[in-house]
């Protein structure tokens, strides 16, 4: 259905509507003796009009047109009479270049039309040589083509202004989203990671101590009900860790950020009983309380270097913690057996996970064959390619260095 407001209109449509009434309102104003009478006729004088309510017509698609007209019309009304109608109109035209026309027009129409009104009122007082018209004529002509020039200007540069913070909050929009995309990618990283070191810790030491209760057929009753005991403690820790996971991911309170499990490496001896893996444990100095992300960080470096040790492990493996005076430092280093290739599958994620979580406590992390690692107390490693195993026979050592600050 169409409506009949004209705001309802297309622009063009409307500034037709608005020509059509200029011009009759010219001509009432005409007819009303609005003007310097010359003895001209009425037809003659309502040319001029008509060029002026032209340029109104296409005063938005064509402003450069919209001046020409105007300028045209209007010294044809100054030559046969200067008609109150056209001076109207005239001054929409201006105001129409000077707004919808090439921003540098807009400048260069103030500086003419302010450098035209003091030029008339000089060229007034020159002919009439009345000083009161050197105030009469300027005003006159800067009502005529200064004030709506500049009306025009302003409304422009607001314009442009508005435009400028329109861009400026969607950029600003955009950019936070992209900083909430950047969040979203962290926190899925770090739940990977946390759901990496849960389950394949856990999981590894049950696949891999019930492979070997189907294997060995000489372990006693004793033996057996010693596996099956670690068997279901891995089970229960691991479900206990996930389901506090979570309860963490469906936690939409306000707080401050949590780790999933609060662990700890004064556990170290515990979490190597409970995965199964063959290792002695040595520490270096006197244990103490870590800085929590620090604790959790070591914690869980630990746990997955003993998982691949129960992959790829062959013989006893030796954990290393030492508590030096700002930092804590992870040895595990244990034989790669070549001839009994792991059966569990992996990711190949292990790695990547231990060098994050060394990244993000600032410390420094290698891992590799033994005799491509530098000696331990150079404290300078190098990193190794991770890509090409270890050969036969060789020694594969895993080293986090993590910093914990000076001792309280």
């Amino acid at each position: 259905m169409t409506s009949w407001s004209p705001l309802s209109w297309s622009p063009a449509r409307q500034d037709a509507l608005l020509a059509a009434a200029a011009f009759v309102m010219g001509l009432v104003l005409l007819a009303g003796g609005a003007l310097l009478d010359r003895g001209r006729p009425l037809p003659l004088l309502a040319l001029p009009l008509a060029l002026t309510c032209a340029a109104v017509v296409v005063r938005r698609r064509a402003p450069v047109v919209t001046l020409a007209l105007g300028v045209t019309g209007m010294a044809a009304d100054v030559v046969l009479g200067p008609s109150l109608g056209t001076i109207l109109v005239f001054t929409d035209n201006l105001y129409a270049a000077a707004l919808y026309g090439p921003r540098p027009l807009g400048r260069t129409l103030l500086w003419i039309t302010s450098a035209g009104a003091v030029l008339t009122g000089a060229a007034a007082w020159f002919v009439t040589g009345d000083w009161r018209t050197l105030a009469l004529f300027p005003v006159q002509a800067a009502l005529i083509g200064v004030v709506p020039v500049s009306t025009a200007n302003v409304i422009r540069q607001h314009r442009d202004q508005a435009v400028a913070e329109r861009e400026r909050a969607e950029q600003v929009a955009r950019l936070a989203e992209l900083d909430r995309q950047a969040a979203i990618a962290g926190e899925r990283t770090r739940m990977a990671r946390e759901l990496h070191d849960l389950v394949s810790n856990h999981f590894s030491a049950i696949a891999i101590q019930s492979s070997a209760l189907l294997v060995r057929q000489d372990l006693d009753a004793a033996a057996v009900r010693k596996v099956m005991k670690s068997i279901r403690e891995n089970s229960v820790q691991g479900m206990a860790e996930m389901r506090t996971m979570i309860g963490l991911l469906r936690h939409d309170g306000e707080g401050e950020e949590a780790e999933p499990i609060r662990r700890r490496l004064a556990d170290a001896a515990d979490l190597i009983d409970r995965t199964g893996v063959r290792a002695r444990l040595t520490v270096r100095g006197t244990s103490r309380p870590l800085p929590p992300a620090v604790d959790l960080a070591a914690y869980r470096i630990l746990q997955e270097a003993l998982t691949n040790v129960l992959k790829h492990g062959g013989a006893d493996a030796e954990v290393v913690i030492e508590y030096a005076p700002d930092r804590v430092v992870l040895i595990v280093e244990n034989p790669v057996d070549r001839d009994s290739p792991s059966t569990l599958p992996g990711a190949g994620a292990g790695l990547v996970g231990m060098r994050e979580r060394t990244a993000l406590v600032g410390g420094s992390f290698d891992a590799g064959p033994l005799e491509a690692m530098p000696p331990y107390d150079t404290g300078q490693l190098a990193a190794v390619p991770l890509e090409a195993g270890p050969s036969r026979g060789t020694r594969w050592r895993m080293r986090a260095e993590l910093p914990t600050g000076s001792p309280a």
